[in-house]
């Protein structure tokens, strides 16, 4: 991603005798006239688009939504501190909740900033430079809506910057319309952008598709989300050898990422990932929030001989294992005896004087995820012979960890009866293995709440029974009451 910048105001007015001014333009500031004329000003712009997708702080609490209003995770940390995630994940929350109104706020303001690159760029701007920085933004702007879709429903479809006051009352569209503006832009993002990346963090055509293929599952539209991975499919993703290989500094942007969201430590203005302190341990100066559950360890397999598949210990501490530092886990350290590793780093790489100012990047799309919607799709489309091969293709990954892995106890030999190929291709029992790997595969990386939401009500309340979850009331957050207040077209 783009550094961030700052604009810098040092412009002066001078006293000329007594009662005369020397009239000059302030230098070092552009308004909206001034700015959007250069390729430098597209690329700025561009960067300003980027930054609220980042985890800099607590204004993007995707992870509340994603998993601490799942199944997989409770809010942890000390009783009563930030209360209101508690709220969200026992579905107890109001309008005016402050989790609710960042997230939205958050979002929009990328989308605002994302308008801006699409429209607001003058003909100074050189072309080659302007179809890159507008199919980026239409990326960053179907991924914005993505989210803010799938937690809230019904929102203002707004795809134009605000140049009146009027601009800024705007009618909810329905979550179909919302989604025809994603597909849109990110058909448009595709065939614009690169295939291989020019920098890390920045869209790619494989970036693109990717979430174009999620968006047409979400939306049950099999077919159209299998022939968008076949369009993935050739531009060269593959697996990496260890599974926590993408969940580490020295290895991320790697061959598996669809897409990642950058984050560099030491940085001023501050670009460091947050949620190092936020879900490390407080002997670590954590916070200890987004606890796993024990349900979500249960999800994981386990062999006769009592060999767990190793994706469990790659992304939670339990007791018995060997924490990120190489010291025993202390199950006290967490309200449930777990404590997820995803978004952490060893104090060796970021001391506890500076945690949460982490360096390493949130993963949104990995191929792996790519290899599961094809499973899914197909056997929705009751082509459960063909599901078999991508989803056990994730399956070899997670077991072949042994063959990889030094680290591992018994490294050299896959255990017995380790993550066997599945095989059978009924429908319904396929389903749920699916939707099991699905859970144990991309465990903590946000997506969780997403998918018992899309999975439907028998489901969802199934899955959320411990909590005051009614489908029908809580399939969707509500627009935050600051939204409601100043946007006259919402009642």
């Amino acid at each position: 991603m783009y550094k961030s910048f700052r604009i810098l105001i040092i412009g002066a007015v001078l006293l000329m005798g007594c009662t005369d001014f020397l009239n000059e333009d302030m230098e070092g500031i552009y308004t909206s006239t001034t700015f959007y004329q250069t390729d430098d000003h597209a690329m700025l712009a561009l960067t300003a688009a980027y930054q609220p997708m980042s985890f800099t702080g607590i204004k993007n609490p995707l992870w509340v939504f994603g998993d601490v209003a799942s199944d997989d995770a409770m809010k942890g940390g000390i009783p009563g501190d930030q209360s209101e995630i508690e709220f969200i994940e026992q579905f107890s929350y109001t309008r005016d909740n402050g989790f609710i109104e960042n997230i939205w706020q958050r979002y929009y303001e990328g989308i605002s900033r994302a308008n801006d690159v699409i429209h607001r760029l003058e003909p100074d701007v050189s072309t080659e430079v302007k179809e890159s920085v507008i199919a980026e933004a239409k990326f960053l702007r179907a991924y914005y809506y993505f989210h803010l879709v799938n937690i809230f429903g019904e929102i203002p479809l707004k795809t134009k910057p605000a140049y009146t006051a009027d601009d800024l009352h705007i009618a909810t569209s329905p979550v179909a319309k919302v989604y025809e503006r994603i597909e849109a832009d990110l058909v448009d993002a595709s065939n614009v952008l690169p295939a291989t990346t020019i920098e890390h963090g920045r869209a790619t055509q494989g970036a693109a598709l990717g979430l174009l293929a999620k968006v047409y599952l979400f939306q049950q539209q099999y077919q159209l989300c299998l022939d968008v991975i076949d369009d993935i499919e050739p531009l060269g993703y593959l697996l990496m050898p260890v599974y926590n290989q993408n969940f580490r500094v020295e290895t991320q942007n790697n061959s598996e990422s669809l897409f990642e969201i950058q984050h560099l430590s030491g940085q001023d203005p501050f670009m460091g990932n947050s949620l190092n302190q936020w879900f490390a341990p407080q002997a670590e100066n954590g916070y200890f929030f987004n606890v796993p559950t024990e349900d979500f360890v249960n999800a994981f397999e386990e062999t006769i001989g009592g060999v767990f598949d190793p994706r469990l210990d790659y992304t939670i501490g339990r007791e018995g294992a060997t924490w990120i530092n190489g010291e025993p886990f202390n199950p006290a350290w967490s309200p449930t005896g777990f404590i997820q590793k995803k978004h952490l780093q060893p104090l060796s790489e970021i001391p506890k004087g500076t945690k949460g100012d982490g360096d390493l990047n949130y993963v949104f799309m990995r191929y792996a995820e790519v290899l599961l919607m094809k499973a899914e799709a197909l056997n929705e489309l009751n082509q459960g012979h063909l599901a078999l091969a991508p989803l056990n293709e994730v399956r070899k990954r997670a077991r072949e960890s042994y063959l990889y892995d030094e680290s591992l106890v018994g490294f050299g030999t896959i255990p017995t009866d380790l993550l066997p190929d599945i095989t059978t291709t009924d429908q319904n029992q396929l389903r749920e293995i699916i939707r099991n790997e699905r859970r144990v595969e991309l465990g903590f990386e946000f997506h969780r709440f997403y998918d018992l939401m899309r999975y439907g009500s028998s489901y969802a309340e199934s899955k959320l029974a411990n909590t005051n979850f009614i489908y029908d009331n809580h399939r969707f957050f509500p627009i935050p009451q600051n939204e409601v207040d100043i946007n006259n077209q919402i009642n």
